[in-house]
């Protein structure tokens, strides 16, 4: 049986075809597993209770820092005026490359989150879907902030 030369030539191009998609998916793959330990940390994340009668006025920063990832790590800033939240500022996180709240699915940001938790009074509201761990995060700074603010 005789072989062509372009079938060896096809053959050749196939597998250097075949090498480029295998590279490509692994340098996808990579980010996607290297952030699996913050992730999984995010899903376990409880955000607790704050109670909003309690609030002093002031401006209080509050952070989330992940131990097993830094990709979502936020940072805000809230103002508390007459014990109720006047304004809320994201320093660190879901922000787009002129610091300005990065839209998120369905067009929202972050600051819609915050809308909610403003209104409600409460930490306890629906999360960005198909942005869980991003609003966890930004929830989680938020309460850290509420709680430096809570009055004794």
């Amino acid at each position: 049986m005789r072989t062509s030369k372009t079938g060896k030539k096809k053959g050749k191009i196939g597998i250097v075809v075949l090498i480029i998609l295998g590279v490509i998916l692994l340098a996808a793959g990579i980010p996607f597993f290297a952030d699996a330990p913050g992730r999984q940390e995010l899903k376990k994340l409880t955000i607790g209770s704050v109670d909003f009668t309690k609030l002093q006025d002031g401006t209080y920063v509050g952070e989330y820092k992940g131990t097993k990832g830094k990709a979502r790590n936020a940072a805000v800033k809230v103002t508390i005026s007459d014990g109720k939240i006047a304004a809320i500022k994201i320093l660190k996180g879901a922000l787009d490359s002129h610091g300005k709240p990065a839209e998120l699915t369905g067009g929202m940001t972050i600051e819609d989150l915050f809308k909610r938790v403003i209104e409600s009074d409460s930490l306890q509201v629906d999360a960005i879907s198909g942005a869980t761990l991003t609003s966890k995060a930004h929830l989680k700074a938020l309460e850290n902030a509420l709680k430096q603010s809570q009055k004794e």
